[in-house]
């Protein structure tokens, strides 16, 4: 076998030579999936050869709206979790609100520009970075082209502008979405972390050592997000597996879930990886980049009690490209479990697709018979 290179557009949007290349990454800091897809997407730029800088729309934004936005996410999703699928379809093409939100966040890119001045491309990884870039692309601010990184096998609407360039995503059915609002979108290999991302922190043992198996890790995102007590009193009731609970940052969810017998409650890790690997399932509800590590890491993966709005999205399209089943009652979580155990302990992300360098750069490698 032999290795050509095949071009896939007419007009590559990033030049590796000569010189060395800028390249701005914006990510928005509303959980930490796209801040860990924008580390991967610097790592392989750097790798490359580019001058690689991460921006957080969230300081981004004027008026510190950016932190503002955050807290009333982050208290939207904890005490009112139903009304957030409402939001999101308030926030759909057809509704006023959605014309008010893009129109403010057309309004912020002037700020977004400045900071991403003299860069030969712009990436990003968040739906409010998406917005303000394609409309600075549009309105002749920006010169640089724009790429966005869809995190999510979902694509809300607001993740697409007309104006961008070109978005990447994870799978053909997430690229299916985002071409039906009218985003020109190619399917690219997903950005999984090599290691974790704490390599400098004291490593943490995956499991203490007193802890029965077989183990279910649940998990929320970094946030701890959902309906995660429920899930591992289901657990417990089923009884085939130790419930351990991923709290991220929830110090009050961890507290609460350790004074319950039989559930294993953990802070932050930054051995997300290894964790996975060393539980028997993966129990998850959000189909965001958890989700993907969890593929990755081979342990058998399912999606239960999933959140309003964008969970319920990912879970549909999760199972509908065969990667994740959702598991809709207790007794469907039930029977997954007593499946873990026998299935193949392999990575199940869709590794098919081209490389992120080789959209943006207009090849694709491809083997052909020598």
């Amino acid at each position: 076998m032999t290795t050509q290179t095949m071009p896939i557009a007419a007009v590559p949007l990033l030049a590796l030579a000569p010189g060395t290349p800028r390249v701005a990454v914006i990510t928005g800091s509303y959980g930490a999936g796209h801040n860990s897809a924008a580390r991967e997407i610097a790592r392989v730029l750097m790798a490359a050869g580019c001058d690689v800088e991460i921006h957080d729309v969230v300081t981004l934004l004027p008026f510190r709206l950016g932190p503002l936005l955050r807290r009333v996410y982050y208290a939207q999703l904890r005490r009112r979790p139903g009304s957030w699928g409402t939001t999101l379809r308030l926030l759909e093409p057809d509704h006023a609100a959605y014309r008010v939100v893009t129109r403010l966040l057309g309004a912020t890119a002037a700020r977004i520009v400045e900071a991403t001045r003299g860069c030969d491309l712009v990436l990003t990884t968040h739906p409010f970075g998406a917005q303000a870039l394609g409309h600075a692309r549009v309105s002749g601010m920006l010169a640089a082209p724009v790429v966005t990184y869809l995190t999510d096998t979902s694509v809300h609407p607001l993740w697409i502008h007309a104006g961008v360039d070109l978005n990447l995503a994870i799978h053909e059915v997430a690229a299916a979405e985002a071409r039906r609002w009218g985003g020109r979108t190619e399917v690219v290999r997903p950005l999984i972390p090599e290691r974790p991302a704490g390599l400098g922190a004291p490593r943490q043992e995956p499991m203490p050592g007193d802890i029965a198996g077989p183990w279910a890790l649940v998990t929320g995102g970094s946030l701890g997000m959902g309906r995660l007590e429920a899930t591992a009193r289901d657990l417990l009731a089923d009884g085939r597996m130790t419930p351990v609970v991923l709290c991220g940052t929830d110090t009050r969810l961890r507290r609460r879930l350790s004074r319950i017998p039989g559930v294993v409650a953990l802070g932050w890790r930054d051995d997300i990886p290894a964790l996975m690997s060393a539980c028997d399932c993966v129990v998850q509800n959000a189909g965001g980049f958890t989700s993907l590590e969890a593929l990755a890491s081979g342990t058998p993966v399912v999606t239960y009690r999933p959140l309003p709005g964008h969970g319920v999205a990912n879970s549909v399209n999760l199972e509908a490209a065969g990667l994740i089943p959702w598991a809709r009652t207790s007794t469907d979580l039930a029977r997954f479990l007593a499946g873990a155990g026998l299935a193949p302990r392999r990575s199940h992300l869709p590794m098919g697709a081209p490389e992120l360098l080789d959209l943006i750069t207009g090849h694709v490698p491809t083997e052909v018979a020598a």
